[in-house]
């Protein structure tokens, strides 16, 4: 089953597409939160303080937990007016 893992706007520019992660990765990289989901990805690139991340559609800070079957995003801050 897996996680999807989602990115927006600025956030996709910066990362790539969307991506699944495997179940077996999920157990191998012992991935539990959502900072673990974002060091996967990552690569090294480092995450500002300001994203926005949620969890099926709940917004959630990074050290919320993660399982198999969830999607998370990750979204740049939005302003406006």
């Amino acid at each position: 089953m897996g996680i999807h893992v989602k990115f927006f706007a600025s956030m996709r520019d910066l990362m790539g597409d969307d991506r699944d992660i495997d179940g077996a990765v999920i157990e191998k990289q012992g991935i539990n939160t959502v900072d673990d989901i974002w060091n996967y990805c990552a690569q090294g690139k480092e995450r500002s303080d300001n994203v926005l991340i949620a969890i099926n559609m709940d917004y959630v800070d990074a050290q919320a937990l993660v399982k198999e079957g969830d999607e998370v995003a990750f979204f740049p801050p939005v302003t406006g007016g």
